[in-house]
């Protein structure tokens, strides 16, 4: 508990976070076409939680009750399982002194996750950049709808030399499967570069391929156009966004061992983060070693 706090920046009168990232290599092929292996992550956005305004909604009860030192307790916890505790406890007006402290948090969450209360965890959202992700990946991400908040890199607009390649884990060992990718993603990206100059000569000839107001919408539709011969393979950077139970939800189902091993990959450096950055939320995950080299995620409440 200690370290995570350390890690977060928590302690003393710093301002400043530390929150975790998993930073891939880049590779390239023999013409110099980028590509990665791994799934990169970092923790961009955790919750603010400042909890000083209730001081007067506990002050307005009955002296003996002793709820106005609810905010006196002296363990400090990580801001996602302060603010998910403190909803918890306001369900059953539980502030007074015979309260669950925040010494005993695992012991709070581990009944909230044993009851199925997982009303109380949805309180608090942590964002996270994707990157080294495959847009077949992205395609089976955006399927978690509840409580998720999706910003993905749009091939309308980008392109060229931002383009960059995700090779899957099966080729990566494999000389043959290896070589075919790179000659592949050398050929997708060769195609795609001479096709956007193809539509942009034309247009420059006067041959009205494509109708556009101003030199930027002309190379969205020049992009919109090419982006059709970009493989599965292509990466597709994503910011997401998801409370805590939703968060869960996408554990449960991606880290399973019966996941797509791309996705698994990637769902298991995502809880690696949300473990450090809430540790109490995460922690009954158990990390099961796969016959392949990966890793798989288990844990007792599935559901909540």
């Amino acid at each position: 508990m200690e370290q995570e706090r350390k890690i977060l920046g928590l302690e003393g009168e710093s301002h400043e976070r530390y929150l975790p990232a998993v930073n891939p290599d880049v590779f390239e092929t023999p013409n110099g076409i980028s590509y990665l292996r791994d799934p990169g992550v970092a923790v961009i956005s955790i919750p603010q939680v400042v909890l000083d305004g209730i001081q007067g909604f506990l002050d307005g009860f009955p002296g003996e009750l002793d709820f106005n030192r609810y905010l006196q307790d002296p363990t400090v916890l990580p801001p996602a399982e302060t603010l998910c505790k403190t909803a918890g406890q306001l369900c059953y007006l539980s502030f007074g002194p015979g309260r669950t402290l925040n010494a005993n948090a695992g012991n709070y969450f581990k009944g909230i996750l044993e009851s199925g209360h997982g009303s109380v965890i949805e309180h608090a959202n942590i964002s996270l950049l994707l990157w080294g992700v495959s847009r077949s990946l992205t395609h089976e991400l955006v399927r978690h709808r509840a409580g998720f908040g999706f910003s993905q890199v749009s091939q309308r607009y980008v392109g060229g030399k931002t383009l960059r390649f995700v090779e899957r884990p099966e080729y990566v060992d494999d000389p043959v499967l290896h070589a075919l990718f790179e000659n592949r993603i050398e050929r997708a990206q060769a195609e795609y570069e001479n096709l956007t100059d193809y539509l942009y000569e034309k247009q420059k000839e006067g041959m009205q391929i494509l109708t556009a107001l101003s030199k930027t919408d002309l190379r969205k539709k020049v992009r919109q156009a090419a982006r059709s011969l970009l493989p599965n393979e292509t990466e597709a950077p994503i910011v997401v966004t998801a409370n805590i139970r939703a968060w869960r939800h996408f554990l449960s189902m991606r880290a399973s061992e019966h996941a797509e091993v791309e996705i698994r990959r990637a769902a298991f450096e995502i809880y690696r983060c949300l473990a450090v950055v809430a540790p109490f939320l995460f922690g009954d995950f158990e990390t099961v070693h796969l016959s392949d080299g990966t890793h798989a995620l288990k844990t007792s409440f599935p559901k909540v």
